[in-house]
């Protein structure tokens, strides 16, 4: 029986859809920017509201115990980080779609401005995993607009679970929190309404190109957008597959949230001193609102922005500066610099292969698939 997702007779796939094409010129001014503004934060910023001295001390204080477990949580993240392409692409394995998501984390979140050579590798990838055009580009969608989702719904998430941490008087957080949630609520009834039915996404190309449209049209003083054709062509692409697979790609996606919470988490308890204890509400809100910072694209994987801001938190909810800031670089390094290290390994290894395979089909090389 042949596999739905995955063409057994041909060594590269080429795609319908090529991969974005880069603007040299943007992503070096983007990069430059990136590494300007992540030198301010951790010099400017982070010691207005954190303290690197006192870090140092409460991470010096850690216990055995305190090492294993966020070790342990390491490990369980980066075994979940390998399974929203699994869920999304028919046919991958879990040891491909693994390779995938931590050589894609690594180019994304290691370089400046790497969010375009992350997306032209994935195509890449599954492209030398002999997975059809149309199924990647379906899966490529599909995880993206998730991430979108979680990206949107923690942050909305944070805001309640800090108000209801009690570390908080004002109720403005709730109604924050309320307002969020009904915006997020009506993206994602949107979304399904595209899916749906295709007269209906026409009909939703149409209401844009009426309300944006006209304010694009008035603003920049050029012609309205038509929004139908790329609306059409998106639900055309990914809604087969969202209807058969949404409810796995939610789960694989907020286990690939929520583990990474886990880390901050541990490592929170593993430097707080005896007498300190965060509530994990707490926590978990200074986290999940931090997660805007992921959408502000100054520097890669939200290295910085999102850091200041858990800091920021956690400080304004009663812990320690000296404490904050400890969680946040164990956090940071803990999720961060091993990630990067199995992704260089999977990119490194995926590549040498990936070189052999177009060699023998004589037409294709990686940087082409």
């Amino acid at each position: 029986m042949t596999d739905p997702g995955v063409d057994p007779e041909s060594n590269a796939v080429p795609l319908t859809t090529e991969p974005p094409k880069l603007d040299t010129k943007k992503t070096v001014a983007m990069a430059i920017v990136g590494i300007v503004t992540l030198v301010l934060i951790f010099w400017k910023v982070i010691p207005r509201i954190g303290s690197y001295d006192d870090a140092w001390i409460a991470i010096q204080g850690m216990t055995v115990r305190g090492v294993v477990s966020i070790v342990l949580a390491v490990i369980v993240y980066n075994i979940a980080y390998g399974f929203p392409f699994m869920v999304a692409t028919p046919g991958l394995s879990y040891r491909r779609s693994f390779q995938l998501n931590q050589a894609e984390f690594a180019i994304g979140n290691g370089v400046p401005a790497g969010s375009a050579f992350g997306l032209a590798l994935e195509y890449a990838m599954l492209a030398s995993y002999r997975v059809k055009a149309v199924v990647a580009t379906a899966a490529i969608g599909a995880v993206g607009v998730w991430n979108v989702f979680i990206s949107l719904g923690l942050p909305v998430l944070g805001v309640i679970a800090i108000f209801f941490s009690g570390r908080v008087e004002s109720g403005g957080y709730i109604w924050a929190g309320v307002i969020g949630l009904v915006v997020l609520v009506v993206m994602v009834v949107v979304f399904g309404l595209i899916i749906r039915s295709e007269k209906t996404a026409a009909a939703i190309g149409r209401f844009g190109n009426r309300t944006v449209g006209f304010v694009v049209e008035k603003i920049k003083k050029r012609d309205r957008p038509d929004f139908v054709p790329a609306i059409l062509s998106f639900r055309s692409s990914v809604a087969d597959l969202v209807r058969e697979r949404w409810r796995s790609i939610t789960v694989a996606e907020l286990a690939v949230a929520l583990t990474q919470f886990l880390i901050l988490y541990t490592a929170l308890r593993g430097v707080e001193g005896p007498t300190e204890s965060t509530p994990i509400l707490a926590a978990f809100g200074a986290f999940a609102v931090a997660q805007i910072g992921m959408m502000i694209p100054l520097t890669p994987g939200g290295l910085g922005t999102v850091d200041a801001i858990i800091i920021g938190l956690l400080t304004a909810m009663g812990v320690s500066s000296g404490t904050a800031t400890a969680a946040d670089l164990v956090w940071r390094a803990s999720s961060y610099v091993p990630q990067i290290i199995i992704g260089v390994i999977c990119l490194v290894t995926w590549f040498r292969k990936a070189a052999h395979q177009f060699a023998r089909s004589g037409s294709h090389s990686p940087q082409d698939a």
